[in-house]
């Protein structure tokens, strides 16, 4: 949508309640207050200033209006095509499948992870087997205490899934059950081209055990592209022309649209980003349904089976207790937005293999939401919000539009060969990092509010190293290696005249691993140097009248006592000889390398960190 709709429409609310200007009136005075909009701006620019563009350019309006939805499309009822509103018209668990995940190579400890989930309100189990996770010998051991025809459990092998899928169908003869519904031997060739699995013959092999067995065979996992970087738009387009490919080579293994429909399972990744996330999973599922209609799949059969996952790239390794709250915003987000099945994962799931308490507090978050909160009480609670309508709407026109550019180069498998995924992912991390640097998307407990002196969990390593380009890698490189001295901060006035603006510092230099010693209330420049300790880099934070008064001696005493680079919290002052500044708006991972390197010329060792790794582990 490139313009907000007029302020001459109809009153926002059918009983002539406060209109668009109306709102645009008020929502303006309050931006004003905060500085965000100046005397001078219009009212309707409050319209540009709150809204949000993702990384796909779409914009996430701060008001939904008739008018933003007018020239929509239906979007039916849920459990009906185009199945915008849901895959079904109920939900089968009453709110959502309740999904764990395990990876952990010891089979004993991971079959009691699966019991205490399994007793605690887990409904099915996603197991991760081959090289970094269970080992195939050692399924037998770990699905021992499962009642598999209640629990499903949904297979990740990558480098062997016809064999992961025969010994879990060895089993399911062995024990003599019929699999829950929703059992997924889980082959995703396509997704894991990288560990070399053929995938016409994955495919026929898995199908042919799996339309045996009454299982799906096949999950297509957009996480692929999520994890590495990759936009709500690339992660769509991506599994859409995945699925296609996996229609294809279902038809050539022998079986018609609709069996092969239902052979296949979608998962995506959920964001705190909460409107993005509830629409994509909107979206997703409307362009499938396109896709199955031009496939001649029966009507019934067209609907999405959606797997959601809390986003690895949002999680952080430092203050990780922050990321409960983030999967709480994603799981509540993929639940909104219609997924059959959810995955929280754990808040410790950055820094190493998740224990029991991480465990518990993830399966709990979908409790908590489902039965407590009541998200599921009603089925697609988004539907008919204008706001989230428009942005299903946007979502689902770009990834078409890009899916069809990857149909007419030839189809997925053919473009994944080019590098020209790649190369489309790489741009967005670069635009994602610049953002991430400037704080436009701040990281609490990162780039925002860090904690001093943290002391974080301990985990056992993952077997294998995960490949994951995490939103905050940059400034986790930059705690990693924390500076070799500190800053000096001198708080000049009262605490009531420092402290904002010295609080933003101090919390800007933690963000990059610097510890800042400051000075407390003082009253003039020899109250500073009596605290002063000869430090090369030192800081002021103030306010403009106190710069202004006795700033410029300061500076002068401070450099002729050994300061060798001085910084100032705020914008530049007219009259203050200072090397560098620090204010809302700046380049925060750009200044702290500055900021470092100029520390590390102080103490004659090398800064550190002055690029970070794009993916950690």
């Amino acid at each position: 949508m490139s313009t907000p709709p007029s302020a001459d429409q109809l009153p926002l609310a059918p009983d002539g309640g406060p209109s668009q200007e109306d709102w645009e009136s008020s929502v303006a005075a309050v931006l004003r207050k905060s500085g965000r909009l100046t005397g001078d701006d219009p009212d309707s620019a409050a319209w540009s200033t709150l809204t949000r563009t993702t990384l796909d350019g779409i914009p996430v309006l701060p008001l939904g209006t008739p008018e933003t939805s007018a020239e929509l499309p239906d979007p039916g009822l849920p459990g009906q095509a185009p199945f915008t509103r849901g895959a079904t018209a109920t939900r089968p668990f009453g709110a959502w499948d309740i999904r764990a995940r395990f990876e952990d190579p010891d089979a004993e400890l991971t079959a009691q992870h699966v019991t205490e989930d399994l007793e605690n309100g887990v409904n099915s189990l996603w197991l991760v087997v081959g090289e970094g996770g269970i080992a195939i010998e050692d399924l037998g051991t770990v699905l021992e205490p499962v009642l598999l025809d209640l629990a499903p459990v949904i297979l990740d092998a990558p480098e062997r899934p016809v064999l992961a899928a025969s010994e879990f169908v060895r089993h399911l003869v062995h024990k003599g059950v019929k699999p829950a519904a929703g059992t997924n031997l889980g082959a995703n060739p396509i997704g894991h081209r990288d560990k070399r699995p053929m995938a016409k013959e994955v495919v026929r092999d898995v199908a042919d055990l799996a339309v045996r067995e009454g299982l799906k065979a096949i999950m297509v996992d957009g996480t692929a592209v999520h994890d590495r970087g990759g936009s709500d738009v690339q992660e769509l387009a991506y599994t859409i022309a995945a699925g296609v490919e996996y229609l294809r080579l279902l038809a050539q293994a022998g079986h018609d649209a609709n069996t092969a429909a239902g052979l296949i399972e979608f998962r995506y990744a959920a964001t705190a980003e909460q409107f993005p996330t509830i629409a994509k999973f909107r979206a997703a599922r409307r362009l499938w349904a396109r896709v199955l209609e031009l496939s001649h799949v029966e009507p019934e059969l067209r609907g999405q089976s959606q797997h959601a996952v809390t986003s690895r790239p949002m999680m952080t390794r430092y203050d990780p207790y922050v990321n409960m709250l983030r999967t709480t915003v994603a799981a509540f987000s993929a639940g909104v937005g219609g997924a059959a099945s959810v995955t929280v994962l754990p808040f410790d799931e950055a820094l190493g293999l998740p224990e029991s308490f991480s465990r518990r507090i993830a399966r709990n978050t979908s409790s908590l939401l489902a039965s407590e909160a009541h998200i599921a009480e009603v089925t697609d609670p988004a539907g008919g919000s204008h706001a989230v309508e428009r942005l299903t709407e946007d979502l689902a026109a770009a990834a078409w539009e890009m899916f069809t550019q990857v149909e007419e180069r030839g189809g997925l498998i053919h473009d994944l060969k080019d590098g020209s995924w790649d190369q489309a992912i790489t741009e967005v991390v670069t635009s994602r990092r610049e953002q991430v640097a400037t704080r436009a998307r701040p990281i609490t407990g990162l780039s925002e509010f860090p904690q001093v002196a943290e002391t974080l969990p301990q985990r056992r390593a993952y077997a294998v190293p995960r490949e994951v380009v995490r939103n905050g890698a940059d400034f986790e490189a930059l705690r990693d290696q924390p500076a070799p001295t500190p800053i000096f901060v001198a708080t000049m006035g009262t605490v009531a005249q420092h402290t904002a603006r010295a609080t933003f510092l101090t919390n800007l230099l933690t963000a990059g691993g610097i510890t800042a010693r400051t000075v407390g209330a003082t009253s003039g420049v020899e109250e500073v140097l009596a605290a002063y300790n000869s430090e090369a880099v030192v800081a002021l934070a103030g306010t403009d009248k106190v710069y202004a008064e006795w700033g410029p001696d300061l500076v002068a005493a401070l450099r002729e006592a050994g300061a060798q680079h001085v910084v100032l919290a705020g914008r530049p002052v007219e009259g203050l000889d200072v090397d560098d500044n620090a204010a809302m708006g700046l380049d925060a991972l750009a200044f702290l390398h500055r900021t470092r390197e100029r520390l590390a010329i102080d103490s004659r060792v090398d800064p550190g960190a002055a690029t970070s790794p794009e993916v950690t582990p």
